[in-house]
Protein backbone atom coordinates (compact mmCIF):
# COMPACT_ATOMS: atom_id res chain seq x y z
CA UNK A 1 0.00 0.00 0.00
CA UNK A 2 1.54 3.64 -1.12
CA UNK A 3 2.58 5.72 1.82
CA UNK A 4 2.28 9.63 1.64
CA UNK A 5 5.86 10.99 2.06
CA UNK A 6 6.24 14.68 3.40
CA UNK A 7 10.23 15.84 2.02
CA UNK A 8 12.23 18.78 1.72
CA UNK A 9 15.06 19.02 -0.66
CA UNK A 10 17.15 21.33 -3.13
CA UNK A 11 17.34 21.77 -6.64
CA UNK A 12 20.82 21.50 -9.06
CA UNK A 13 20.01 25.41 -9.32
CA UNK A 14 20.17 25.56 -5.78
CA UNK A 15 16.62 26.51 -5.00
CA UNK A 16 15.14 24.69 -2.25
CA UNK A 17 11.63 22.51 -2.56
CA UNK A 18 9.37 20.54 -0.45
CA UNK A 19 6.12 18.66 -1.44
CA UNK A 20 4.22 15.74 -0.55
CA UNK A 21 4.73 12.39 -2.74
CA UNK A 22 3.09 8.84 -2.58
CA UNK A 23 5.65 6.06 -3.04
CA UNK A 24 5.27 2.60 -2.04
CA UNK A 25 8.73 3.15 0.17
CA UNK A 26 11.49 5.45 0.95
CA UNK A 27 14.28 4.45 -1.63
CA UNK A 28 11.83 4.85 -4.22
CA UNK A 29 10.89 8.14 -3.41
CA UNK A 30 14.28 9.47 -3.37
CA UNK A 31 15.08 7.59 -6.72
CA UNK A 32 11.93 9.98 -8.39
CA UNK A 33 13.38 12.57 -6.52
CA UNK A 34 16.86 12.26 -7.94
CA UNK A 35 15.17 11.85 -11.09
CA UNK A 36 14.12 15.10 -11.20
CA UNK A 37 16.70 16.73 -10.53
CA UNK A 38 16.05 17.32 -6.49
CA UNK A 39 18.61 16.36 -4.02
CA UNK A 40 16.71 15.27 -1.37
CA UNK A 41 17.34 16.77 2.12
CA UNK A 42 15.07 15.52 4.32
CA UNK A 43 12.01 12.98 4.11
CA UNK A 44 9.35 11.40 6.47
CA UNK A 45 6.11 9.25 6.37
CA UNK A 46 2.61 11.73 6.84
CA UNK A 47 0.51 10.96 9.57
CA UNK A 48 -2.97 10.26 8.84
CA UNK A 49 -5.16 12.41 9.26
CA UNK A 50 -7.51 10.40 10.87
CA UNK A 51 -5.41 9.60 13.50
CA UNK A 52 -6.89 9.22 17.33
CA UNK A 53 -5.58 12.24 19.62
CA UNK A 54 -6.79 12.69 22.92
CA UNK A 55 -6.54 15.37 25.52
CA UNK A 56 -3.80 13.06 27.52
CA UNK A 57 -1.10 10.51 26.55
CA UNK A 58 -0.03 7.28 28.01
CA UNK A 59 2.87 6.71 30.07
CA UNK A 60 5.59 5.14 29.13
CA UNK A 61 5.47 2.34 31.84
CA UNK A 62 1.80 1.04 30.56
CA UNK A 63 3.20 1.01 26.94
CA UNK A 64 6.43 -1.12 28.02
CA UNK A 65 4.00 -3.34 29.87
CA UNK A 66 1.80 -3.87 26.93
CA UNK A 67 4.80 -4.51 24.68
CA UNK A 68 6.69 -7.42 27.56
CA UNK A 69 3.32 -8.76 27.52
CA UNK A 70 1.93 -9.03 24.02
CA UNK A 71 5.42 -10.33 22.94
CA UNK A 72 4.94 -13.18 25.71
CA UNK A 73 1.90 -13.67 24.54
CA UNK A 74 2.22 -13.74 21.01
CA UNK A 75 5.57 -15.91 20.97
CA UNK A 76 3.52 -18.63 23.14
CA UNK A 77 1.25 -19.21 20.07
CA UNK A 78 -1.83 -16.81 21.16
CA UNK A 79 -3.44 -15.19 18.01
CA UNK A 80 -3.24 -11.43 17.89
CA UNK A 81 -6.85 -10.59 18.41
CA UNK A 82 -6.85 -13.04 21.77
CA UNK A 83 -3.65 -11.54 22.93
CA UNK A 84 -5.55 -7.73 22.68
CA UNK A 85 -8.21 -9.21 24.60
CA UNK A 86 -6.62 -10.40 27.47
CA UNK A 87 -4.28 -7.34 27.42
CA UNK A 88 -7.01 -4.44 27.38
CA UNK A 89 -8.77 -5.93 30.91
CA UNK A 90 -5.22 -5.12 32.02
CA UNK A 91 -4.79 -1.76 31.04
CA UNK A 92 -6.05 0.71 33.48
CA UNK A 93 -5.43 3.75 31.63
CA UNK A 94 -8.92 4.75 30.00
CA UNK A 95 -6.74 6.42 27.28
CA UNK A 96 -4.56 3.31 26.10
CA UNK A 97 -7.71 1.23 26.64
CA UNK A 98 -9.35 2.75 24.05
CA UNK A 99 -6.63 2.77 21.73
CA UNK A 100 -6.10 -0.84 21.98
CA UNK A 101 -9.50 -1.55 21.65
CA UNK A 102 -9.55 0.63 18.06
CA UNK A 103 -6.45 -1.20 17.16
CA UNK A 104 -8.51 -4.48 17.67
CA UNK A 105 -11.26 -3.33 15.55
CA UNK A 106 -8.40 -2.30 12.99
CA UNK A 107 -6.69 -5.73 13.03
CA UNK A 108 -10.35 -7.15 12.95
CA UNK A 109 -11.01 -5.43 9.56
CA UNK A 110 -7.36 -6.67 8.24
CA UNK A 111 -5.04 -3.94 9.15
CA UNK A 112 -1.73 -5.48 9.97
CA UNK A 113 -0.22 -4.61 13.63
CA UNK A 114 2.11 -1.78 11.97
CA UNK A 115 -0.95 -0.41 10.45
CA UNK A 116 -3.05 -0.06 13.43
CA UNK A 117 -0.06 1.40 15.73
CA UNK A 118 0.42 4.17 12.56
CA UNK A 119 -3.39 5.50 13.06
CA UNK A 120 -2.04 6.62 17.08
CA UNK A 121 0.97 8.52 16.49
CA UNK A 122 0.51 9.90 19.78
CA UNK A 123 1.15 6.63 21.25
CA UNK A 124 2.75 4.84 19.04
CA UNK A 125 6.14 6.69 17.50
CA UNK A 126 7.19 5.93 14.52
CA UNK A 127 10.55 3.90 15.93
CA UNK A 128 8.10 1.58 17.39
CA UNK A 129 6.02 1.59 14.01
CA UNK A 130 8.86 0.97 11.80
CA UNK A 131 9.98 -1.93 14.09
CA UNK A 132 6.44 -3.75 14.11
CA UNK A 133 6.50 -3.26 10.43
CA UNK A 134 9.80 -4.85 10.04
CA UNK A 135 9.19 -7.66 12.24
CA UNK A 136 6.06 -8.46 10.65
CA UNK A 137 7.60 -8.33 6.98
CA UNK A 138 10.71 -10.60 8.26
CA UNK A 139 8.72 -12.49 10.12
CA UNK A 140 10.09 -12.17 13.43
CA UNK A 141 7.72 -9.96 15.41
CA UNK A 142 8.20 -11.19 18.55
CA UNK A 143 11.73 -10.68 18.60
CA UNK A 144 11.00 -7.44 17.62
CA UNK A 145 8.88 -6.64 20.09
CA UNK A 146 11.24 -8.03 22.80
CA UNK A 147 13.96 -5.73 21.79
CA UNK A 148 11.37 -3.11 21.79
CA UNK A 149 10.59 -4.02 25.11
CA UNK A 150 13.84 -3.64 26.86
CA UNK A 151 14.36 -0.56 24.69
CA UNK A 152 11.88 0.85 26.63
CA UNK A 153 13.74 -0.37 30.00
CA UNK A 154 16.88 1.39 29.18
CA UNK A 155 15.30 4.50 27.78
CA UNK A 156 13.64 5.42 31.12
CA UNK A 157 16.39 3.97 33.64
CA UNK A 158 18.43 6.50 31.42
CA UNK A 159 15.97 9.16 31.58
CA UNK A 160 15.16 8.70 35.73
CA UNK A 161 18.58 9.17 36.07
CA UNK A 162 18.63 12.46 34.38
CA UNK A 163 15.75 13.88 35.84
CA UNK A 164 16.69 12.45 39.21
CA UNK A 165 19.98 14.18 38.99
CA UNK A 166 18.35 17.71 37.95
CA UNK A 167 15.71 17.26 40.87
CA UNK A 168 18.15 17.63 44.18
CA UNK A 169 20.31 20.40 42.63
CA UNK A 170 17.00 22.66 41.38
CA UNK A 171 15.09 21.86 45.04
CA UNK A 172 18.45 22.86 46.98
CA UNK A 173 18.89 26.02 44.80
CA UNK A 174 14.95 26.87 45.07
CA UNK A 175 14.74 26.63 49.13
CA UNK A 176 18.04 28.66 49.00
CA UNK A 177 16.23 31.28 46.73
CA UNK A 178 12.80 31.22 49.03
CA UNK A 179 14.80 31.45 52.10
CA UNK A 180 17.13 34.28 51.05
CA UNK A 181 13.78 36.23 49.34
CA UNK A 182 11.82 35.62 52.49
CA UNK A 183 14.51 37.04 54.72
CA UNK A 184 15.10 39.99 52.23
CA UNK A 185 11.07 41.06 52.27
CA UNK A 186 10.32 40.16 55.14
CA UNK A 187 12.55 40.49 57.79
CA UNK A 188 15.45 43.18 56.44
CA UNK A 189 13.11 45.87 56.67
CA UNK A 190 12.35 45.42 60.37
CA UNK A 191 15.98 45.83 60.98
CA UNK A 192 16.47 49.08 58.45
CA UNK A 193 13.05 50.18 60.42
CA UNK A 194 14.50 49.90 63.82
CA UNK A 195 18.64 50.90 62.95
CA UNK A 196 16.85 53.90 61.27
CA UNK A 197 15.08 55.46 64.47
CA UNK A 198 18.66 54.97 66.43
CA UNK A 199 20.29 57.15 64.19
CA UNK A 200 23.26 55.26 63.43
CA UNK A 201 26.03 55.76 60.40
CA UNK A 202 25.29 51.88 59.46
CA UNK A 203 28.47 50.00 58.23
CA UNK A 204 28.98 49.13 54.58
CA UNK A 205 28.08 45.42 55.12
CA UNK A 206 24.37 46.38 56.64
CA UNK A 207 23.84 49.35 53.80
CA UNK A 208 24.24 46.54 50.66
CA UNK A 209 22.18 44.54 52.61
CA UNK A 210 19.80 46.61 53.25
CA UNK A 211 19.70 48.46 49.61
CA UNK A 212 19.26 45.25 48.43
CA UNK A 213 16.49 44.09 50.52
CA UNK A 214 14.48 47.76 49.77
CA UNK A 215 15.45 46.50 45.53
CA UNK A 216 13.77 43.26 46.15
CA UNK A 217 10.77 44.78 48.42
CA UNK A 218 10.19 47.25 45.50
CA UNK A 219 10.86 45.13 42.47
CA UNK A 220 10.17 41.57 43.98
CA UNK A 221 6.59 41.11 42.33
CA UNK A 222 8.13 41.92 38.87
CA UNK A 223 10.82 39.83 39.31
CA UNK A 224 8.38 36.97 40.09
CA UNK A 225 6.58 37.61 37.25
CA UNK A 226 9.60 38.01 34.87
CA UNK A 227 11.23 34.89 36.14
CA UNK A 228 7.79 33.35 35.59
CA UNK A 229 7.47 34.74 31.98
CA UNK A 230 10.94 33.49 30.72
CA UNK A 231 10.47 30.10 31.27
CA UNK A 232 6.50 30.58 29.39
CA UNK A 233 8.93 32.13 26.69
CA UNK A 234 11.41 29.18 27.12
CA UNK A 235 8.91 26.99 26.62
CA UNK A 236 6.83 28.01 23.69
CA UNK A 237 10.40 29.13 21.91
CA UNK A 238 11.18 25.19 22.21
CA UNK A 239 8.07 24.29 20.34
CA UNK A 240 9.81 25.80 17.34
CA UNK A 241 12.41 23.74 15.26
CA UNK A 242 14.44 27.02 15.61
CA UNK A 243 14.50 27.92 18.99
CA UNK A 244 14.94 24.28 20.01
CA UNK A 245 18.19 23.85 18.04
CA UNK A 246 18.95 27.33 19.81
CA UNK A 247 18.42 26.25 23.41
CA UNK A 248 19.40 22.44 22.61
CA UNK A 249 22.97 24.77 21.25
CA UNK A 250 23.23 26.47 23.97
CA UNK A 251 22.52 23.80 27.16
CA UNK A 252 25.42 21.59 25.23
CA UNK A 253 27.97 24.19 25.87
CA UNK A 254 27.02 24.50 29.43
CA UNK A 255 30.18 23.16 31.69
CA UNK A 256 29.36 19.66 32.89
CA UNK A 257 26.01 19.48 32.45
CA UNK A 258 26.59 19.98 28.46
CA UNK A 259 28.69 16.94 28.65
CA UNK A 260 26.31 15.03 30.52
CA UNK A 261 23.48 16.24 28.11
CA UNK A 262 25.49 14.82 24.73
CA UNK A 263 26.39 11.54 26.36
CA UNK A 264 23.09 11.01 26.96
CA UNK A 265 21.80 11.84 23.52
CA UNK A 266 24.50 10.06 21.83
CA UNK A 267 23.36 7.37 24.42
CA UNK A 268 19.68 7.44 22.85
CA UNK A 269 20.66 7.86 19.54
CA UNK A 270 23.13 4.99 19.61
CA UNK A 271 20.10 2.23 21.45
CA UNK A 272 17.53 3.32 19.01
CA UNK A 273 19.77 2.76 16.38
CA UNK A 274 20.84 -0.58 16.70
CA UNK A 275 17.41 -1.44 18.04
CA UNK A 276 16.27 -0.41 14.94
CA UNK A 277 18.87 -1.74 11.89
CA UNK A 278 19.07 -5.82 14.23
CA UNK A 279 15.15 -5.33 13.57
CA UNK A 280 15.82 -5.15 10.05
CA UNK A 281 14.74 -1.55 9.32
CA UNK A 282 16.59 0.09 6.35
CA UNK A 283 18.92 2.44 7.49
CA UNK A 284 18.17 5.71 5.75
CA UNK A 285 14.73 5.34 8.09
CA UNK A 286 16.77 4.16 11.30
CA UNK A 287 18.62 7.27 10.83
CA UNK A 288 15.84 9.54 10.76
CA UNK A 289 14.25 7.87 13.13
CA UNK A 290 17.08 7.62 15.34
CA UNK A 291 18.09 11.39 14.90
CA UNK A 292 14.61 12.32 16.37
CA UNK A 293 15.07 9.98 19.27
CA UNK A 294 18.07 11.84 20.23
CA UNK A 295 16.00 14.53 22.10
CA UNK A 296 18.72 16.81 21.05
CA UNK A 297 17.72 19.41 18.14
CA UNK A 298 21.53 20.10 17.28
CA UNK A 299 22.46 16.17 16.89
CA UNK A 300 18.82 15.48 14.66
CA UNK A 301 20.13 18.00 12.23
CA UNK A 302 23.35 16.46 11.81
CA UNK A 303 22.08 12.85 11.66
CA UNK A 304 19.83 14.05 8.95
CA UNK A 305 22.38 15.97 6.79
CA UNK A 306 24.56 13.20 7.55
CA UNK A 307 21.60 10.46 5.43
CA UNK A 308 22.40 12.64 2.54
CA UNK A 309 26.67 10.87 2.79
CA UNK A 310 24.93 7.76 3.33
CA UNK A 311 22.83 7.52 0.05
CA UNK A 312 25.68 8.53 -1.66
CA UNK A 313 27.29 5.55 -0.75
CA UNK A 314 29.71 6.57 2.49
CA UNK A 315 29.33 3.93 5.37
CA UNK A 316 28.29 4.84 8.98
CA UNK A 317 32.23 5.58 10.20
CA UNK A 318 32.79 7.94 7.60
CA UNK A 319 29.67 9.80 7.91
CA UNK A 320 30.06 10.07 11.80
CA UNK A 321 33.96 11.10 11.60
CA UNK A 322 33.05 14.17 9.71
CA UNK A 323 31.07 14.97 12.67
CA UNK A 324 33.92 15.33 15.38
CA UNK A 325 32.51 18.24 17.58
CA UNK A 326 29.47 15.56 18.45
CA UNK A 327 30.96 12.14 18.11
CA UNK A 328 33.69 11.43 20.33
CA UNK A 329 36.50 9.17 18.82
CA UNK A 330 35.47 6.11 21.17
CA UNK A 331 32.19 6.24 19.64
CA UNK A 332 33.62 6.21 16.11
CA UNK A 333 35.69 3.20 17.04
CA UNK A 334 33.16 0.99 18.04
CA UNK A 335 31.25 1.62 15.28
CA UNK A 336 34.37 0.68 13.11
CA UNK A 337 34.62 -2.52 14.66
CA UNK A 338 31.32 -3.02 14.13
CA UNK A 339 30.99 -2.55 11.05
CA UNK A 340 34.21 -4.05 10.13
CA UNK A 341 32.43 -7.24 12.13
CA UNK A 342 28.81 -7.24 10.62
CA UNK A 343 27.73 -6.85 14.26
CA UNK A 344 26.86 -2.59 13.72
CA UNK A 345 23.63 -3.11 15.67
CA UNK A 346 25.37 -5.24 18.63
CA UNK A 347 28.43 -2.79 18.68
CA UNK A 348 25.78 0.22 19.23
CA UNK A 349 23.93 -1.02 22.26
CA UNK A 350 27.23 -1.49 23.69
CA UNK A 351 27.76 2.13 22.66
CA UNK A 352 24.89 3.10 24.63
CA UNK A 353 25.55 0.64 27.37
CA UNK A 354 28.98 2.56 27.56
CA UNK A 355 27.36 5.92 27.70
CA UNK A 356 24.88 5.14 29.95
CA UNK A 357 27.91 4.76 32.30
CA UNK A 358 29.36 7.52 31.46
CA UNK A 359 26.24 9.50 32.18
CA UNK A 360 26.18 7.56 35.76
CA UNK A 361 29.50 8.83 36.79
CA UNK A 362 29.27 12.63 35.07
CA UNK A 363 25.80 12.39 37.33
CA UNK A 364 27.76 11.34 40.16
CA UNK A 365 30.37 13.53 40.17
CA UNK A 366 28.42 16.92 39.22
CA UNK A 367 26.37 16.00 42.60
CA UNK A 368 29.94 15.77 44.38
CA UNK A 369 30.71 18.79 43.03
CA UNK A 370 27.46 20.76 43.89
CA UNK A 371 26.66 19.06 47.43
CA UNK A 372 29.53 21.42 48.61
CA UNK A 373 29.19 24.28 46.36
CA UNK A 374 25.52 24.88 47.31
CA UNK A 375 26.30 24.33 50.98
CA UNK A 376 29.26 27.10 51.05
CA UNK A 377 26.46 29.37 48.57
CA UNK A 378 24.12 29.28 51.41
CA UNK A 379 26.82 29.20 53.96
CA UNK A 380 28.32 32.98 52.54
CA UNK A 381 25.13 34.31 51.73
CA UNK A 382 23.63 33.85 55.42
CA UNK A 383 26.19 34.21 56.92
CA UNK A 384 26.88 37.82 55.12
CA UNK A 385 23.19 38.86 56.29
CA UNK A 386 23.51 37.89 59.74
CA UNK A 387 26.68 39.37 60.59
CA UNK A 388 25.54 42.51 58.38
CA UNK A 389 22.53 42.76 60.70
CA UNK A 390 24.51 42.43 64.10
CA UNK A 391 27.27 44.78 63.25
CA UNK A 392 25.39 47.90 64.05
CA UNK A 393 24.04 46.11 67.31
CA UNK A 394 27.92 45.58 67.93
CA UNK A 395 28.64 49.29 67.18
CA UNK A 396 25.70 50.23 69.60
CA UNK A 397 27.29 48.66 72.31
CA UNK A 398 30.47 50.03 72.42
CA UNK A 399 28.94 53.47 72.04
CA UNK A 400 26.67 52.58 75.12
CA UNK A 401 29.84 51.11 76.73
CA UNK A 402 32.18 54.28 76.13
CA UNK A 403 29.52 56.99 77.41
CA UNK A 404 29.37 54.67 81.00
Amino acid sequence: MPTVYIWRGRTEDGLYVSGETEAENEGELLLSLRKKGIIPRYVREKQEARAFTFGRGVPQKDILFFTRQFATLFSSGVPIVQAFDALIGQIKNKTFKKVLMQMRADIEKGSSLAEAMKRHPRVFSSLFVNMVRAGEEGGMLDKVLFRMADYFEKMMKLRRKIIGAMIYPSLVIGVATLVVAIIMIFVIPTFAKLFGEMGLQLPLPTRITIAISNFMVKTGIFILLGIIGFFIFIKLFRRTDKGKKITDSILLKFPILGVILLKASLSRFARTLGTLLGSGVPILNSMEISARASGNKVIEDVVIQMRDDITAGKSLTEVLKSRPELFPPVFIQMVNVGEATGGTDEMLNKVSDFYDEEVDNAVANLMNMLEPALIVFLGVTIGFIVISLYLPIFKLGEVVGGGG
